[in-house]
């Protein structure tokens, strides 16, 4: 089983390819926390999404995608422009006959670190407990797309 899992946002997605076979511990296939420039148009900035996330698609063949779901602050703003973000995410996943798995923030602490109202560090540590992450991947956006694809699997239970 190949899961996708993003940490949606628009300046920065955090990616990751989690493999999960029977009887195997998760193994981390791909990660990457992909930047778009803030001078760039924000509907420019959305296709270097999409493309992105369909180059993903092709290149790894993932069966699951797996994402967090908006959690609103008081940035509307942002949290409007993520959503659009998401909006494609899941347009496209679903075109691409994915299947689809949304986790909020505190299943996604839960999960991981056993407390739902754990802090960003606890949870990045148990991240790299949890699975082999290569040295110099440390962005928390990326480690963040890794949580993702790691609730995912101990949710669901493939």
């Amino acid at each position: 089983m190949i899961i996708l899992s993003i940490d949606p946002g628009f300046e920065r997605l955090g990616i990751a390819i989690i493999q999960k076979e029977k009887e195997q511990k998760e193994t981390l296939i791909y990660s990457e926390c992909f930047k778009t420039h803030a001078k760039i148009p924000h509907h420019e900035r959305l296709a270097l999404v999409q493309n992105k996330f369909l180059e993903i698609i092709h290149t790894y063949k993932p069966e699951v995608f797996a994402t967090e779901t908006l959690l609103f602050s008081n940035n509307v703003k942002t949290a409007l422009l993520v959503s659009e973000v998401r909006g494609i995410l899941l347009a496209n996943a679903s075109s691409n006959n994915l299947k689809i798995f949304e986790y909020n923030p505190n299943t996604i602490k839960l999960a991981i670190t056993g407390y739902g109202k754990a802090d960003k560090g606890q949870v990045m540590n148990m991240v790299t407990k949890l699975i082999t992450v290569p040295d110099g991947k440390n962005s928390d956006d990326e480690l963040d797309a890794i949580a993702i694809g790691l609730t995912c699997i101990a949710i669901e239970r493939f």
